[in-house]
């Protein structure tokens, strides 16, 4: 039984290739677009002005407060009845991209808050204005010091693209439902899907870990 199911794995790991390709393509342009939204919805939150960090806390409690899956929904059969058509896979990377903005906006507010009030202080006083000191002194600390929590929202992320399979985007999770039924084997299928995760998710703390190390090279 043990032969019969590695050579099932064998000779299926190759028919997931696709689907690992778009659960990359998924996976990446979530996380950048994600980390746009967080970016700037910490600048919003941060702000005086009380109208946009009212509406940056609304869409944070909304993205927290719901499931996933259920603003992957949202996106995908709400609007197009409000009139709003999209794709199946911008569907998918906006509300991945959407549900993963507000966690890294978090990250991003706590990070800067974690720099002493008198870094700024001294940038004022050597001239800068505030945007400036926040660009030149506070934000270059504040990312160096979120590069782990990131990387961990990052991993998440690569995880939470599987729920696009909901929406029929044809990754990882939809092929191996796909061979399961076709083939009344789910083990195999499910142990590849397994295998390719971890790979992608290694792989990317792998190189994440050497980010991080190589941005503390000037704290030695």
């Amino acid at each position: 039984m043990l032969l019969d199911f590695f050579s099932v794995v064998i000779e299926y790991a190759p028919r997931f290739i696709p689907g690992v390709i778009m659960t990359l393509q998924l996976s990446v342009l979530s996380i950048l677009l994600g980390t746009v939204f967080g970016f700037f919805a910490t600048m919003l939150k941060m702000s005086k002005i009380k109208p946009l960090t009212k509406a940056t806390d609304i869409y944070i409690t909304i993205v927290r407060g719901t499931p996933l899956l259920l603003q992957l929904f949202f996106i995908f059969y709400a609007l197009p009845d409000l009139g709003i058509n999209i794709g199946r896979f911008t569907s998918a990377v906006l509300g991945l991209a959407f549900h993963n903005g507000a966690y890294i906006s978090e990250i991003f507010r706590g990070a800067i808050e974690s720099i002493d009030y008198g870094q700024k202080e001294a940038a004022r006083s050597l001239g800068m204005t505030s945007w400036q000191a926040m660009k030149r002194v506070i934000l270059p600390q504040a990312f160096k010091r979120s590069v782990p929590a990131l990387g961990n929202q990052f991993i998440i992320a690569v995880k939470d693209s599987s729920l696009a399979s909901v929406i029929t985007i044809t990754e990882i999770i939809m092929l191996t439902r796909q061979y399961s039924a076709a083939t009344f084997n789910a083990w195999p299928m499910y142990f590849i899907a397994g295998c390719y995760y971890l790979i992608i998710t290694t792989s990317l703390s792998k190189a994440l870990l050497m980010l991080e190390k190589r941005l503390k090279v000037n704290e030695r």
